[in-house]
C-alpha cells in the first residue's frame, strides 16, 4: 500500500501545479503513475485536477481494466501504451494547455522543435544543436483505433518524449513524476516560442 499511497500523493501535487499553471482547464487532462510491473494509478474520469482527492485516483491493470469500483478515464488506453512500450517510464501526464492545443491545430502531422536550449530538458539530449519532432495525430473518440495509430508510431521512432492529440493536448513522460511535469513544461516553452515565431513571419 505504501507504493499506492505515494503515488496518490504524487498525482494529487502533479494536479496542483498542472492546475496553477492553467494547462488543465475544467476536468480536462489526466495524469498516471504505474506501480510495479503491471499496474498504474490514474485519475478517475471527470475529475478537476486541481483539486484531487484520494477517492478520485484508481488502479488499473496494463489491458487497462479498472481494479476497483471507479471509472477511469477514456484516455487511459493511452497511458497504457507509453507504458507497455517504455517499461522505464514511471509517470505520464497529458495536458490541455492553450498552447499545445493551439499548435497541435495548426501544425501538419507534426511540429518540429530545433536548436533550443531547452532541448537539453529531454533525455539524452547534450546541446541545443538538436532537433525534436512531435508527432500530431488527429483527434478519434475511439481510444482504440486512436492508441493503435499512436503506438504504431512509437514502435517505429525512438527519440519521442511526447505526442500531440489535435485540437486536444499534449501526452508526455518520464522517469518519475519530476521529469514528467520537467518535460511538460518544456514542452510549453517551446510551444510557447513556436506560436510566436508563427504569429511574426
Amino acid at each position: 500500500m505504501q507504493d499506492l499511497d505515494r503515488a496518490v500523493r504524487e498525482i494529487i501535487d502533479a494536479g496542483r501545479f498542472l492546475d496553477s499553471k492553467g494547462w488543465v482547464p475544467a476536468t480536462s487532462g489526466n495524469i498516471s503513475v504505474r506501480i510495479g510491473p503491471d499496474r498504474v494509478a490514474i485519475t478517475a474520469s471527470g475529475k478537476h485536477k486541481g483539486r484531487l482527492k484520494p477517492q478520485d485516483i484508481l488502479l488499473v491493470d496494463l489491458e487497462g481494466r479498472p481494479l476497483e469500483d471507479k471509472k477511469p478515464s477514456a484516455e487511459t488506453l493511452l497511458h497504457l501504451t507509453v507504458y507497455r512500450l517504455y517499461p522505464e517510464v514511471k509517470a505520464v501526464v497529458h495536458t490541455h494547455s492553450p498552447n499545445a492545443t493551439l499548435i497541435s491545430r495548426i501544425a501538419k502531422g507534426s511540429v518540429e522543435l530545433e536548436d533550443y536550449e531547452l532541448l537539453k530538458a529531454f533525455p539524452e539530449i547534450d546541446t541545443h544543436e538538436a532537433k525534436i519532432v512531435v508527432p500530431v495525430f488527429e483527434n478519434d473518440q475511439d481510444m482504440e483505433r486512436l492508441s493503435g495509430k499512436v503506438r504504431e508510431y512509437l514502435e517505429k521512432h525512438t527519440d519521442v518524449y511526447g505526442f500531440l492529440i489535435a485540437s486536444h493536448g499534449l501526452y508526455t513522460w518520464g522517469e518519475n513524476m519530476e521529469y514528467a511535469l520537467m518535460h511538460a513544461e518544456a514542452y510549453e516553452f517551446l510551444f510557447e516560442c513556436e506560436l510566436k515565431l508563427m504569429s511574426i513571419r
